[in-house]
């Protein structure tokens, strides 16, 4: 979880990324900060995120994505 955060973090210095909720849903990240997220944590976490699991429910916390991300680990 904390690379995941310390990528997040990067990605947007300005918020509160563990504590955050809201991550699509106040546009704090758009479609191009998407895009660059997927890859890096594809590469980081040696896994694929797959079309259909880049929805919000996946990206809106750093919780939710540690859920996805855990998931294709173990699906793997």
């Amino acid at each position: 979880m904390e690379k995941l955060l310390r990528i997040l973090q990067d990605l947007l210095p300005q918020v509160d990324v563990k504590h955050d909720q809201h991550l699509i849903d106040d546009h704090l990240l758009d479609s191009l900060s998407i895009l660059a997220l997927v890859s890096e944590l594809e590469e980081e976490f040696d896994i694929l995120i797959p079309a259909v699991d880049i929805i919000p429910d996946h990206f809106n916390s750093a919780d939710q994505l540690w859920a996805l991300i855990v998931r294709l680990q173990q699906e793997g």
